[in-house]
This record gives C-alpha cells, structure tokens and sequence, in this order.
C-alpha cells in the first residue's frame, strides 16, 4: 500500500487496517539454566504501527500504566503504585485477566519497575515481583516523518512461583503475545478515534 512502511522479515499486514502492522511472538522461547534443570523464559517481540505521532502514543502508553484502561482491557489492567510510570523506580501492578475484566478465571498479578527512560522513545521495566520476572522494553520509532508510530514490546520474562507450573502445559507466550497484538490494535482504534473527534 502506497505510504506503508516496508513489513520487516517475519512480520504480515493486519488483516483489518492496511496501514496497521502486528508481529507476535517473533523470537524464540528460551531455557535459561537454573538449579533443578532449567527453566523456561521468554524473548518475545509484539510491534505495531500505529496511525499517529510518537508523542500521541507515548502519552496514551503512560495513561495505560496510571490506570487508564483505554485499550489494553479486557486482558490486562495497570495501577501505579509508587512514582510515575515514566520515572526511574516507579512501579506498576500489573493484572492480566486470562478470561477478561471482571469474568472470573485466575488472575495473573505482578509488579513491573522502571528501569530507564528515554521520554517518547523507550520505557525499559524490570518484573520484580509476582508471577514474573525480567525485563521488557517499549519501544516508539518515529515513521512517515512523525506522523506514524512502530510500538513494540520486547518481552524477556520468566514464569515465577505457581506460573511456572502451568507454562510447561500452557503456551504462555501465544497468550502473552495474542493479548499485546489485541491490545496494539485496539489503542490504534482509541487514537483514531481521538483523532476523529478533535477534527470535529
């Protein structure tokens, strides 16, 4: 399509946008050695590009994380804790609601820590308590001359306590990667629709 960015290896147009693009779960799921044999990591890329300017997306990704659930509900749900998302040390509680928002099933819960920012480029965390540890990058690359977004996450991190069970039965990393692509696509429709109604 004539102003798309050019897909990258491994990635495919999203079915329902030409100019949105979705990569899941692009990277390989990793042992890492621990003490009783090994346990099983993640090294998972989700990117979209998303129809607006860099700032627009960093501040919606912020709003996320203070609570806003704007877009990345019905499977995940943010609540600052201490300090601000975008600050060195503040921390985040995260849930992810394997059967949605107030529909019952297990209830995952961490706490994601900030580890560094670059305002409107990058907000690296650190999962250091809860179901998971590790880290994860968001990334914002600037395209079309800053009229569009790349978003990814780069998600390295290891089921901790009960979650380590049930990720040698379950494909934890499919989920995580199918809620983010979910998520991605659905705040690419909040921004539209923002957009849509400030034009009025």
């Amino acid at each position: 399509m004539p102003g798309q960015a050019a897909l990258r290896p491994g990635e495919h147009p999203h079915p329902r946008s030409g100019l949105l693009r979705l990569t899941s779960g692009r990277g390989p799921l990793t042992r890492t050695p621990t003490g009783e044999g090994g346990m099983t990591g993640y090294d998972l890329i989700d990117e979209a590009v998303l129809d607006a300017p860099p700032d627009v997306v960093w501040d919606a990704l912020l709003a996320e994380f203070r609570g806003g659930a704007q877009w990345w509900v019905p499977a995940n749900t943010f609540a600052a804790t201490s300090g601000s998302p975008d600050e060195v040390g503040g921390e985040v509680k995260v849930t992810v609601h394997t059967k949605g928002v107030d529909k019952g099933g297990p209830k995952l819960r961490f706490t994601s820590r900030t580890t560094a920012v670059e305002t409107g480029r990058r907000l690296s965390v650190e999962y250091v308590e809860g179901v998971f540890r590790g880290p994860s990058d968001f990334l914002l690359e600037p395209l079309d001359g800053g009229r569009r977004t790349r978003l990814g996450m780069h998600f390295r991190g290891r089921p901790h306590g009960w979650l380590k069970v049930l990720a040698k039965v379950a494909d934890i990393g499919a989920e995580h990667s199918k809620a983010t692509s979910a998520a991605f696509t659905a705040l690419n429709g909040v921004l539209a629709a923002r957009e849509k109604e400030a034009a009025r």
